[in-house]
């Protein structure tokens, strides 16, 4: 099973198969270390195999007759058992979440919360209809549609919300009477344990959830190829996404793809400017910039494009780095040196596209930093829609500010990118506000408020290249995971 080494501050993580923790067949694993400080190792992750995938995958089909005639209900139980249970050890993962990819600790057990509410919720649709009685042309016979599970799901899932993001994939595949093949990040192989033993110590019997760890093209492709999974859920990378698709549609499994985002917050010339400041750093640097919801560019009518610019240099320039166990850091690291030179590569890119760099950008100067994949906060001002930084999804700390003559042609630059994940405006004005939801190219839509954040019982997912055009969370998940069955019976 997973175990901690002496210093109990490192983790040796096994694959889950079958209700038993195993080592990958392969024998190798790889470390997963702290981005505050590179130099410790938080934990050493499976590299699997396709060994380790095949015996998940037919854990998983032995266990889904068996799993699918139970009770909604008495599966509910189950996750309320696992809610519990995540929620009794939220200081623990929280910790273990920051420790390996970064967030703050306030941040961390905040997701593991959310995590726990997911999986009541989920609970809870094991009570609700399934389907409809519908009318027939024969009097006599009874016709209606009830909802099927699609047998076994494949869940990827990314580092930036370890808890949050395979809760919301796992929860209801579960529910709806599937089973599950779960490839979490390695980066993040010591939280995806801790979630893991939440559902083994409630009690889940055998092969209705397993997890292997290994390299994304090894297993993740082995979940997208495999044709003993049925469905499969994606969030990550368009690049990766588009392929996990392919390969998906290729066999004709069904598939889920959640991508990237490049989000708009646009600031009306009737706004108030210190909330909307206030939005455009949260929504677009919390978390250090690591969401797909994240705001990333900035849109301005020109009558307050200053004073706006003014106020949100003012209150970046408050912010407080750090590592994220540190109870006053507002701003840790970036996840990994991966995604630290990716984000250095763009912000050198702005510069040389000619947009302005207004501050940050760089490593900060705190010796205590550096050992960390540590980046100041960036903003870029005179932006044009054509530069690389107003087009390609960054995933870091950097704002690209943009000015807008008014605010039709705000909404004309928000929609003029390849993504439609999220978009926000601020404004006072009814009819700005019904304007933008009417017009705006994105899934979520938020007027005064930030574009990162939905609420778990609603719909969430993006248009355009944002997605697979499905959605996730809420009454809406029910689609994806469930197949409709008509039955006409005739006495």
């Amino acid at each position: 099973m997973t175990k901690y080494e002496e210093n109990a501050e490192t983790m040796t993580v096994d694959n889950y198969i079958g209700g038993e923790w195993r080592p990958p067949a392969s024998g190798r694993r790889v470390p997963s270390t702290n981005p505050a400080r590179r130099s410790e190792t938080v934990g050493f992750a499976p590299d699997s195999d396709r060994a380790d995938l095949e015996a998940a995958v037919a854990a998983a089909d032995s266990a889904r007759r068996a799993w699918r005639k139970l009770a909604g209900a008495q599966r509910g139980a189950l996750l309320f058992k696992a809610a519990d249970l995540l929620e009794s050890r939220m200081e623990e993962i929280g910790r273990a979440m920051t420790r390996e990819m970064g967030k703050t600790i306030g941040e961390a057990k905040g997701e593991t919360a959310r995590g726990a509410a997911i999986l009541r919720y989920y609970a809870g649709e094991g009570m609700r209809p399934v389907g409809d009685v519908i009318p027939s042309t024969d009097a006599d016979a009874l016709m209606y549609t009830t909802r099927v599970p699609l047998g076994v799901v494949g869940v990827i899932s990314p580092w930036n919300f370890p808890v949050a993001i395979p809760l919301w994939k796992i929860a209801p595949a579960l529910i709806y009477g599937n089973t599950v093949v779960w490839k979490p990040a390695i980066e993040t192989a010591v939280t995806a344990a801790l979630v893991m033993e939440c559902f083994h110590a409630a009690g889940f019997p055998a092969g209705v959830l397993n997890m292997v760890m290994g390299d994304g093209a090894v297993i993740g492709q082995g979940i997208a190829e495999h044709p003993g999974i049925h469905g499969v859920t994606f969030t990550g990378s368009n690049a990766v996404g588009k392929r996990v698709g392919q390969i998906a549609l290729a066999r004709g499994a069904k598939y889920q793809l959640e991508m990237g985002g490049k989000n708009p917050i646009v600031v009306a010339a009737d706004a108030d400017l210190d909330l909307a400041a206030e939005a455009t750093i949260s929504g677009g640097l919390r978390s250090t910039g690591q969401k797909c919801t994240a705001t990333s560019r900035v849109i301005v009518v020109r009558d307050v494009y200053e004073p706006f610019k003014e106020k949100l240099l003012a209150k970046i320039k408050s912010l407080r780095i750090g590592d994220g166990l540190d109870a006053d850091t507002w701003l840790g690291p970036c996840a990994s040196q991966k995604q630290y030179e990716t984000v250095l590569e763009y912000i050198r890119k702005g510069r040389e596209e000619g947009a302005e760099l207004l501050v940050g950008g760089e490593r900060p100067g705190d010796p205590a930093l550096a050992d960390g994949f540590f980046v100041s906060p960036a903003v870029f001002d005179r932006v044009t829609a054509g530069m690389t930084i107003a087009r390609e999804e960054i995933f870091g700390p950097v704002l690209a500010l943009m000015e807008a003559r008014d605010l039709e042609e705000a909404i004309e630059l928000a929609n003029d990118t390849d993504f439609g994940l999220s978009a926000s405006l601020y404004t006072r004005d009814l009819a700005n506000a019904l304007t933008f939801a009417r017009e705006s190219e994105a899934g979520l839509v938020r007027v005064n408020a930030e574009t990162a954040g939905v609420e778990l019982q609603a719909p969430f997912g993006g248009m355009k290249g944002s997605s697979s055009h499905s959605r996730e969370q809420g009454q809406a998940a029910i689609e994806f995971f469930t197949e409709i069955k008509t039955v006409f019976v005739k006495p």
